[in-house]
Parts: structure tokens; C-alpha cells; sequence
């Protein structure tokens, strides 16, 4: 029954690491978008200002890098904290 329930430093550590992937993804990929078209990323894809391409554009260059940028960090960090905390049960008194 125990190990039924979730791993509270995991969810922690997890969460933390979500916020700071997701924080960095848009850094790293507002930058793409700077280099690529010259343009800063729009504010409001709802704008009329902004064209349909590239608010569809910038659309999916988020929601495919934010998904991809947190599928590859958490399954990083999940298996190194694995790794850690087996580890840690074999060698109690640390």
C-alpha cells in the first residue's frame, strides 16, 4: 500500500523542475525566433498587427519546444533522481 503513493521529494523536485524548464524553454526559444525572422516574438497573436502565419508560426514553435523541452528534462531529471535515491537505500547513514 505504500507504494501506491506518489514520492513527495519527486512531486517537489519535479514541480521545481517544470517551472524552471518551462522558464528557460521560452528564453531559449524567443531567442530562435529572434534569429530566424528578425522579429521579435509577438506579445498578442490575437493582434491584428500580427499575421496569421506567424502567430500560428510562433504557435507551434512553442507548444512543440515547451513539449519537447519538458518531456526531455523531466525523464532526465526522474531518472537521475531514481539513480539518487537508490543510491541512497543501499548505503543507509548518509
Amino acid at each position: 500500500m505504500a507504494e501506491d503513493k506518489p514520492d513527495v521529494a519527486w512531486r517537489v523536485i519535479g514541480g521545481l523542475v517544470g517551472l524552471v524548464t518551462a522558464w528557460a524553454a521560452r528564453k531559449v526559444l524567443g531567442f530562435a525566433w529572434v534569429k530566424a525572422t528578425g522579429k521579435e516574438p509577438p506579445v498578442d497573436t490575437d493582434s491584428p498587427e500580427v499575421s496569421m502565419g506567424e502567430a500560428i508560426g510562433y504557435a507551434v514553435l512553442m507548444g512543440v519546444g515547451m513539449s519537447v523541452a519538458q518531456i526531455v528534462v523531466n525523464r532526465t531529471a526522474k531518472k537521475r533522481y531514481d539513480a539518487w535515491k537508490a543510491v541512497k537505500q543501499v548505503t543507509p547513514g548518509r
